[in-house]
């Protein structure tokens, strides 16, 4: 075999070989990133033609021994060093263990956003926060809220997948999703999870 027709041998060989491994690495990835008791997360979604990655996931605790639900973070990557969240595209889904009224959700979202904004602030949101509670609707155990945030668009509720409704505004959109990642977050450590700083 002259050289000529063994580096073309090799060069075959070496490119299967690599082949291989790029397969065996796709195929051994998970098709789920994220099982938290008992519920399953994708590792990454689209939305609006956009493409989110899972951030994290965590169980939220009510008065520390009741499993309340969970809950996963899906963000927009972004190559920029420092940017705000509700800058990129946003997805938070809650699954619950308990039936919960609409009314509760709303009373809920009222109370994060107070304890997150100024009182002018709340004031000038509270016509969409309250378009926000009307969409609500009573939930079941195993039943999942999906929150979407796409800029330019609005963020968007949905229960299992069904479209509830859209409210406008990246500022309504940053006060809405501080309940959970905001400086008075309902619950320190279920923010660190979400955001995978825990």
């Amino acid at each position: 075999m002259n050289f000529e027709n063994r580096l073309t041998l090799e060069t075959t060989a070496r490119a299967l070989v690599l082949l291989a491994l790029i397969g065996l690495f796709f195929s051994a990835r998970p098709v789920h990133a994220a099982v938290v008791e008992g519920v399953t997360f994708s590792d990454r979604l689209s939305v609006e033609g956009r493409d989110l990655e899972l951030r994290g996931a965590a169980l939220l605790r009510y008065k520390i021994f009741l499993k309340a639900y969970v809950a996963a973070l899906y963000v927009e990557p972004t190559a920029r060093p420092v940017v705000a969240l509700h800058e990129l595209g946003l997805r938070l889904e809650i699954e619950y263990f308990w039936s919960i009224p609409a009314s509760g959700f709303a009373d809920a979202t009222r109370e994060g956003i107070a304890r997150n904004v100024d009182d002018a602030t709340y004031l000038a949101l509270e016509p969409r926060i309250e378009r926000l509670n009307e969409l609500y609707r009573d939930v079941q155990p195993g039943d999942r809220y999906s929150l979407t945030y796409v800029p330019e668009v609005g963020t968007e509720l949905s229960l299992n997948g069904a479209r509830l409704g859209l409210v406008e505004g990246e500022d309504f959109a940053a006060a809405f999703f501080d309940i959970w990642l905001g400086e008075e977050p309902l619950d320190a450590s279920l923010k660190a999870n979400l955001l995978g700083v825990s």
